[in-house]
């Protein structure tokens, strides 16, 4: 098979098409790292999954905004919830997030019916730091599940423009897993075209001077306090509106 070149993109970006282009069958070869290996959840997850799809079917197609993640984002429907209702409930935002997920969960359920008869402007994607602690998941493959993530949007949804954020900062301080994920934020930043995707990196506004993070915006590290839900969607904002053709919310 010849090689295709893609000279209008970064080298980055192109990862997109020939990840993209893996999952172009529902049944990934068994040769895929475990990142970028579609993987069906069960027990709870699934169950949140199923959940999700009638969530789909119900809006009719209407949400101009959806956000697809792990339990950081499942949390606007908890601790970030009157957040939410001012920024996003007026934009027929639909939350797929799921706890727990990893990258590999997030492409089987973006092929199985969680973005069927979707056409939203913008979708926000945060995913990763499940991926991080796995020893065995190296940066390179976990920047490699995140950009699979971003190239089957691009595939799905090819009229709607990407905001992909990075790893949010976990752990209360300095650590190796915190450094990895600023390893694959690095990378990520490239992914940005300017046009179809947009890289927004706001992790040090959870931090505090000497490096550490606060419960009162992480309660356990990772997971983020109504405070930190608004520092997310304050942080935000101006990109996103821009992106979808609209004036921001006032803060």
């Amino acid at each position: 098979m010849s090689r295709r070149t893609f000279p209008h993109l970064s080298a980055a970006a192109a990862l997109l098409l020939p990840i993209s282009a893996a999952f172009a069958q529902t049944n990934a070869p068994p040769e895929l790292h475990q990142c970028i290996r579609p993987v069906q959840r069960d027990g709870k997850g699934y169950e949140r999954f199923v959940e999700l799809n009638q969530r789909v079917k119900e809006t009719g197609g209407q949400a101009e905004l959806i956000f697809v993640g792990d339990s950081i984002t499942q949390g606007w429907e908890y601790g970030g919830k009157e957040i939410w209702a001012k920024y996003y409930a007026p934009r027929h935002a639909l939350n797929l997030g799921i706890s727990s997920d990893h990258t590999q969960h997030v492409l089987w359920r973006l092929e199985h019916g969680n973005l069927d008869g979707l056409k939203p402007k913008v979708v926000i994607v945060l995913i990763g730091v499940n991926n991080i602690p796995d020893e065995n998941n190296t940066p390179r493959q976990v920047l490699e599940g995140v950009t699979a993530v971003v190239g089957k949007l691009r595939e799905k949804l090819p009229e709607t423009k990407v905001l992909l954020l990075a790893i949010f900062p976990f752990r209360e301080d300095f650590n190796a897993q915190r450094a990895k994920a600023l390893e694959v934020n690095q990378a990520l930043r490239k992914l940005d075209d300017g046009q179809s995707v947009h890289f927004l990196d706001f992790g040090h506004l959870f931090i505090q001077p000497d490096g550490k993070i606060s419960k009162q915006i992480m309660p356990d590290f990772l997971h983020l306090s109504a405070n930190g839900y608004r520092l997310w969607a304050e942080a935000m904002e101006e990109k996103l509106a821009g992106l979808m053709g609209e004036k921001a919310v006032a803060r």
